[in-house]
């Protein structure tokens, strides 16, 4: 029986790679240089998920003054540069690698739709050797749109050829970029949802990524 759906997106951060120790250790590095104090990983993890630059303007409100536009760019081009330039890799989840290169197999094709910047999502994607399954990405500063909005993630579903889609994330902006262009998305419970995960409205919520195909299988069923 073919698999239902021709291609899926996912998300990358709390989806895929657990990346919230690597921002915390590059946040850290560019709140010292600016004179903050660090932030816990557990703070840090309350504050993924909307871009690099809303990422460090909570970071610096929780740590003293907030940034303005102007004051942001200085401190945004330290924070990306030295992420582009840290060499740890991110941690995957458990099952993630074999299931993604299982769906690969199935014919799916597979797309990434992140609101981290499009180049440092393709050098963790090098990194932990997962390039060349995936035929589309899209970064937060890919478009002149992220996520929630629609359009971001339908680019990355045209980029794939279209068909029937399936995204797949961990908090409520994937939600809410699915339900934006009409199609179902499954959340994983383990990531960053910054609310109750059964609160999110994904059709499917899911602990185990490795259990994602049957899931898939029997959501387009």
């Amino acid at each position: 029986m073919p698999f239902p759906f021709s291609c899926i997106v996912f998300d990358l951060d709390g989806t895929l790679i657990d990346s919230a120790p690597d921002m915390t250790r590059v946040l850290n590095r560019t709140l010292g240089e600016f004179g903050r104090p660090a932030l816990t990983e557990a703070q840090v993890r309350t504050m993924v998920g909307d871009g690099s630059a809303n990422l460090v303007r909570q970071a610096f409100a929780a740590t003293g003054a907030p940034l303005d536009d102007e004051t942001v760019q200085p401190v945004l081009r330290h924070y990306l540069d030295s992420y582009f330039d840290h060499e740890e890799p991110s941690q995957l989840y458990p099952g993630v690698a074999a299931t993604l290169r299982a769906l690969a197999e199935e014919g799916v094709r597979l797309g990434l739709c992140t609101n981290k910047p499009e180049r440092i999502s393709r050098k963790l994607l090098g990194m932990l050797d997962l390039t060349d399954l995936f035929g589309a990405v899209a970064g937060g500063d890919t478009l002149p749109v992220k996520k929630p909005d629609g359009r971001h993630l339908s680019w990355v579903v045209e980029q794939l050829g279209g068909g029937r889609a399936a995204m797949v994330g961990d908090n409520g902006n994937d939600v809410k970029a699915a339900r934006a262009v009409g199609i179902p998305v499954v959340a994983m419970s383990y990531g960053y949802p910054r609310m109750p995960v059964a609160e999110l409205g994904a059709d499917v919520v899911l602990d185990h990524f490795a259990d994602l195909p049957g899931a898939l299988r029997a959501l387009g069923g």
